[in-house]
């Protein structure tokens, strides 16, 4: 990775820790920030050292604010759907990440900053976090995928209220929605986010990587298609040293020992 100005990465043993850190902005994003995180993403995907990514945002305000309105403000049309485009495909690279990716939610993740909690296989929140795409106050709609993700997390409904009215909820609300998995103290936010990673990568990490990808793969396709795939990934892993570990293992009642192969 280049120098960085907008990320940080931390390790914690196989789980690596990136942090937007722009507080001056309330962590927004700016192409800067997209450029930056979509190269980090890309770099722990290929380390084979890295099981599993939590993403936040530093300081205590903001997990991210959304995008940066001074910067969108200056686009015509063309650069408006080139600007859309370029963060929707930082975040499809999060969302197909072949390792788990939960997003640690401590403040604010209104706008892009909600869209980019969605492209996370999980979110956990701390009490203080809010959540909202207040962009129709603005005249605007959500362009990093919100639009997309939302109904698909929350059911449609809820989804159209949320973009719609642009008004924000609590962390309790969006937990008893689905749009996160966990609401905790924001002194502990970091440690239950690991918590959770941990709970998935002491599991194989092919059978966790291939689980995602069937996963997303048919929300993309009908249910027959997406059934025949799922078939093939089964098959496939079955074939692997992991598997047949981890079969070994329960039948001889003992805790497996997984290689990624």
């Amino acid at each position: 990775m280049s120098d960085l100005k907008y990320i940080r990465v931390e390790w914690d043993g196989e789980i690596a820790v990136v942090t937007v850190d722009r507080q001056d902005k309330l962590n927004a994003l700016n192409a800067d920030v997209l450029r930056e995180l979509v190269e980090v993403i890309e770099s722990l995907g290929a380390d084979a050292g890295v099981r599993a990514v939590i993403l936040t945002g530093a300081g205590e305000r903001a997990f991210v604010a959304g995008a940066d309105i001074g910067e969108l403000a200056r686009l015509d049309a063309v650069a408006a759907v080139r600007v859309s485009r370029d963060g929707q495909r930082v975040f499809d690279v999060i969302e197909r990440l072949p390792k788990p990716v939960v997003a640690a939610v401590g403040g604010v993740a209104l706008g892009g900053g909600l869209e980019l909690a969605l492209a996370c296989h999980l979110r956990v929140a701390a009490t203080r976090a809010r959540f909202g795409l207040p962009e129709v106050g603005l005249g605007l709609m959500p362009g990093f995928g919100g639009t997309v993700r939302l109904s698909r997390l929350i059911g449609l409904g809820r989804a159209i209220e949320l973009t719609l009215t642009g008004e924000p909820i609590d962390a309790g609300r969006a937990r008893d929605i689905g749009l996160v998995s966990a609401v905790v103290e924001p002194a502990t936010l970091l440690a239950e986010a690991k918590a959770l990673a941990k709970r998935i990568t002491r599991h194989g990490p092919l059978a966790v990587r291939t689980a995602l990808e069937s996963i997303y793969r048919g929300l993309d396709t009908t249910s027959a298609d997406a059934q025949d795939f799922e078939s093939v990934l089964f098959g496939l892993l079955v074939s692997t040293q992991d598997a047949r570990e981890g079969m070994r293992a329960f039948l001889e009642k003992r805790k497996p020992e997984f290689r990624g192969v």
